[in-house]
């Protein structure tokens, strides 16, 4: 299985130019966004990077990898990471208001992130899953999330037609798939300049998140690891800094 934090890291480029040469897809404070369809339910793709399930109250988040920062300390990657992560959390979590949020699978870095916390951002963490119906469900770098900080931890979960997982099973024949893991980011030729973003990967039968985390790489969608999920085609949602964008496959350089 392809690990995207194994692969080269991009650094952030500005999206302006995206929301000046294409019509939003969906704003981020808008009732009437833009969703993606997936096996019948409509699913909307938030700025933030999270996943909005109105019909459900769902909110659902992919790789956060709390606590990357102070994993790499020897590299001198400054250990700011997790309070960022979750003021991010914190604020889709306040202006959405959900009733359940799935997060799914590398919420931490490793299997010592927890204890790396700050006293502060654990309290943070609890007192998230205590308003909230809370998923966390496992993943490669975390197989087991700390289940007594709140919240329950499984390998998959479903809710109606709809399954979530960590990664994408090549195997999984039956639409519904939601997942995270590989981080995905693309890049379109905007005005002649190469613009590249974080995206929502879709086909109307699986969908892979962005990585929610503030010290995530990103693997692009054309790398074959991403790219073979999709055979028949995909839209990318590339996500700016107001809105989110589509981009059909073929309009993708990267």
């Amino acid at each position: 299985m392809t690990d995207p934090e194994s692969r080269t890291r991009d650094a952030p480029s500005d999206p302006d130019p995206l929301e000046s040469s294409r019509p939003p897809m969906s704003e981020s404070v808008a009732d009437s966004d833009a969703a993606i369809r997936l096996n019948g339910a409509d699913l909307v793709p938030d700025v933030s990077g999270a996943l909005w399930w109105p019909a459900r109250s769902v909110l659902v988040v992919a790789d956060l990898h709390l606590e990357k920062g102070s994993s790499y300390s020897r590299h001198n990657l400054p250990p700011y990471d997790s309070r960022a992560t979750l003021e991010r959390l914190q604020a889709v979590i306040d202006r959405r208001r959900p009733e359940h949020v799935i997060c799914l699978g590398d919420s931490f870095h490793d299997r010592r992130a927890a204890d790396r916390l700050a006293d502060d951002e654990r309290a943070q963490i609890q007192t998230l899953a205590a308003r909230v119906n809370w998923t966390w469900i496992a993943g490669n770098h975390d197989p087991a999330p700390p289940a007594d900080w709140g919240g329950t931890v499984a390998q998959e979960l479903t809710l109606g037609p709809l399954v979530f997982r960590h990664a994408a099973d090549p195997a999984h024949r039956s639409a519904g798939e939601v997942s995270g893991h590989y981080h995905p980011k693309t890049r379109v030729r905007v005005r002649g300049k190469g613009v590249s973003a974080r995206c929502f990967v879709a086909d109307g039968r699986r969908l892979i998140l962005p990585a929610f985390g503030a010290y995530t790489g990103g693997l692009s969608v054309l790398d074959p690891a991403i790219a073979n999920l999709f055979p028949r085609n995909f839209t990318a949602h590339l996500i700016g800094k107001r809105a989110v964008y589509p981009y059909p496959r073929h309009a993708l350089v990267g």
